[in-house]
């Protein structure tokens, strides 16, 4: 039996995985930014008509955590996860609103394996809705096991 535990040496740059999507209801939009992101546009029908979005749209943050749990349940859950290092150019491309399905990708930019136990992975994510209009892209740096730890190298990890 193969261990299904994807280490950093097993990725490469250039590879790509679909993250499912997720369908955003009102009540979730509300919910999230009422607790987290409190501003009207985000929290008042009425604020939010009046304004530059012409209605609800959901905050950034709550795109954020969509991309995060798609990537967790669809790939990251395998992956022999350290830690996160870095979270870069996070671009807000256009609103979500309610009913909105977003499907997100992942794609590898980067594998620096290190001295000791880990590898550094770069990969880059993106949302899109359902007409197909990026709604949300960033990077992340993120360090992964490696399979076994060299006995004979000394320095510092990527």
């Amino acid at each position: 039996m193969t261990d299904p535990t994807v280490y950093a040496e097993d990725l490469h740059a250039g590879q790509r995985y679909d993250l499912g999507d997720h369908t955003v209801s009102e009540d979730e939009l509300l919910d999230f930014a009422s607790q987290w992101d409190p501003q009207s546009f985000h929290v008042d029908r009425e604020a939010a008509e009046a304004g530059a979005f012409g209605g609800l749209i959901a905050s950034g943050i709550h795109s954020l955590a969509i991309a995060q749990q798609l990537s967790v349940t669809s790939l990251l859950h395998s992956w022999s996860v350290i830690a996160g290092r870095r979270l870069r150019e996070v671009e807000f491309r256009a609103p979500v609103r309610s009913d909105d399905t977003l499907a997100g990708t992942l794609h590898i930019d980067a594998v620096v394996l290190g001295t000791r136990d880990r590898g550094l992975v770069t990969y880059t994510t993106e949302l899109v809705n359902q007409a197909d209009a990026m709604v949300l892209r960033f990077d992340v740096d993120v360090y992964l096991r490696t399979r076994s730890v060299p006995t004979d190298v000394r320095g510092s990890n990527p």
